[in-house]
């Protein structure tokens, strides 16, 4: 059984449980997990953690693909895959907001 541990870094609650994810790195966790809501982008929490562990995997639920360009997006999980040995796996959910230009009218 894997287990994961998903980490709340948002605008509400913005101290990272640093403590507690390099204990369920110790105890055998699989996986620490993050996600974009509320100020807070979903990959930065995870480059401290990358940094703080060392073989727990890094992976996000959440990446607001209408506020970062996918070659950004990319290019930003590409970077944070090489800076942690390859721990990095993104689960990047498409959430679109209606715009001007995409509303139909009635």
């Amino acid at each position: 059984m894997e287990l994961g541990l998903q980490v709340d870094f948002s605008g509400r609650n913005s101290k990272l449980p640093t403590d507690v994810v390099i204990e369920a790195e110790r105890l055998g966790f699989d996986s620490c997990w993050t996600y974009e809501l509320w100020g807070a982008d979903a990959v930065s929490p995870l480059a401290w953690i990358g940094a703080l562990t060392s073989c727990i995997k890094l992976g996000t639920g959440v990446i607001q693909t209408s506020a970062h360009t996918p070659t950004a997006t990319a290019m930003t999980a590409m970077t944070l895959d090489a800076l942690s040995g390859g721990r990095f796996s993104s689960r990047a959910t498409t959430i679109r907001f209606p715009t001007l230009a995409t509303m139909q009218p009635c």
